[in-house]
């Protein structure tokens, strides 16, 4: 007959195996709750023509889960550019066209060569929308151009100044076969303004400034600055762009008719409340939050009614309705320095878009987030060159399966694919 110490000592042997066991399985449940993915080596296929694609500016799956990319072609380099010459004098490469258009096998299906830009997306009717010094609408059989937003005829000073148009956002003018440009945003910039003992005098920049703001203010009901996101609202005939005058401000336009409709900056605030004073807009790692929107604005419109609007340089994310009423804010990753935690917003594929997909172009993660509260319950990927890493992780975009599209700026340069594993 067993003691009754040695039946004391069983039970609480089962019961700390039990405790474990109920530990462990918590433990497998919560990581179950993580988006999972793998990366897919198969697509896209090879591009033809001897392309070879440029910086990621923009990325949309549309209707039938095909991807639409955006690129600039003019980051390729000499080097890169040998194809292009007569004779050749290497097997590679020839600039892309600056929009791709890829099915879900990874065969190039479309393109045509629009002047580059930053932040497109695409209709159910097929028609593009790319952001340049403003939103133009695009026929994607023909290239041509259909309709665009009105925007201020100038720009501020020290944001490429002078005039405006499609032209003049061509990104590098006329192309001289062979002959490419500094290489990718972030890697190999261009030399600094200014050089030479040309560099203009603070002063007089300070004060040009302030007069184009008092010109144009926070309330202007057209695009002022440069774009970095668009978003369709096809059922309520809607367009959402993300302009970075004043480090951003989500504006509202018709889409029919192209027309202003409402707009508001950080926390929901009136345009018109929007500071014009660059100190408002500042931001430092683990410091506290600025009343304005820090820099590089993207957004996403949630299938319940909610705009998602990452400030990236502020390792946050303002939400609020349709009509600029201020929701909540999630930060992420606030130790994060230059270029910011928050890039692209995605969402999960699931009626009730339970999670938001977050690309991180500083960290090279994509971050998966409650969309209820902004908790963070797993993150993917690493900078690397290989497949399955980023070297500047910039877009992301997610069908209708949960698959997920991402693309790179800096030396990464690529679209690649990630496949849902759960």
């Amino acid at each position: 007959m067993k003691s009754r110490r040695s039946i004391r000592t069983g039970v609480l042997a089962l019961s700390i195996g039990l405790g474990a066991l109920a530990v462990y399985g918590g433990l497998g449940a919560q990581a179950q709750t993580a988006p999972r993915y793998k990366f897919d080596p198969d697509w896209p296929k090879p591009l033809p023509n001897k392309w070879k694609m440029g910086g990621v500016t923009g990325l949309a799956v549309d209707k039938d889960d095909n991807v639409w990319v955006l690129n600039r072609p003019n980051d390729l380099r000499d080097l890169e550019l040998h194809a292009e010459l007569t004779p050749p004098t290497a097997d590679c490469c020839v600039r892309p066209p600056s929009m791709i258009h890829i099915d879900k096998n990874g065969n190039v299906i479309g393109s045509f060569d629009a002047p580059q830009g930053h932040g497109m997306d695409v209709d159910s009717k097929g028609f593009v929308y790319i952001g340049q010094d403003t939103v133009r609408k695009y026929d994607p059989k023909t290239g041509k151009l259909v309709g665009e937003i009105s925007r201020t005829p100038e720009r501020e000073p020290g944001d490429g100044g002078g005039t405006t148009g499609a032209n003049a956002y061509a990104g590098g003018g006329t192309r001289a076969p062979g002959r490419g440009g500094p290489g990718p945003t972030g890697t190999f910039p261009p030399p600094a303004a200014g050089r030479g003992g040309n560099r203009p005098d603070p002063a007089v920049r300070a004060a040009a400034v302030a007069a184009y703001r008092a010109k144009y203010p926070p309330s202007t009901p057209m695009i002022v600055g440069g774009l970095e996101e668009i978003r369709l609202d096809e059922a309520a005939r809607e367009m959402y762009v993300a302009d970075n005058y004043l480090a951003g401000r989500v504006l509202v336009f018709d889409l029919d008719t192209f027309a202003f409709k409402r707009g508001w900056g950080a926390y929901g605030k009136p345009l018109a409340e929007i500071s014009t004073n660059d100190a408002d807009h500042a931001y430092e790692p683990n410091g506290p939050m600025p009343k304005d929107f820090a820099g590089h604005l993207t957004i996403n419109v949630s299938s319940d009614g909610l705009v998602y609007a990452a400030d990236r340089n502020a390792n946050r994310i303002h939400v609020t309705t349709k009509q600029g009423k201020f929701v909540k804010e999630f930060i992420l990753a606030p130790s994060t320095g230059e270029g910011g935690s928050t890039g692209g917003v995605g969402f999960s594929p699931d009626r009730q878009q339970k999670y938001l997909f977050i690309s991180d172009l500083t960290n090279n993660h994509i971050w998966f987030l409650n969309r209820e509260d902004g908790k963070v319950v797993g993150q993917m990927g690493s900078m690397g060159e290989n497949g399955g890493q980023w070297f500047g992780l910039h877009m992301i975009a997610v069908d209708s399966k949960g698959t997920i599209y991402t693309g790179e700026v800096f030396n990464g340069e690529r679209v690649q694919r990630f496949v849902p594993m759960n």
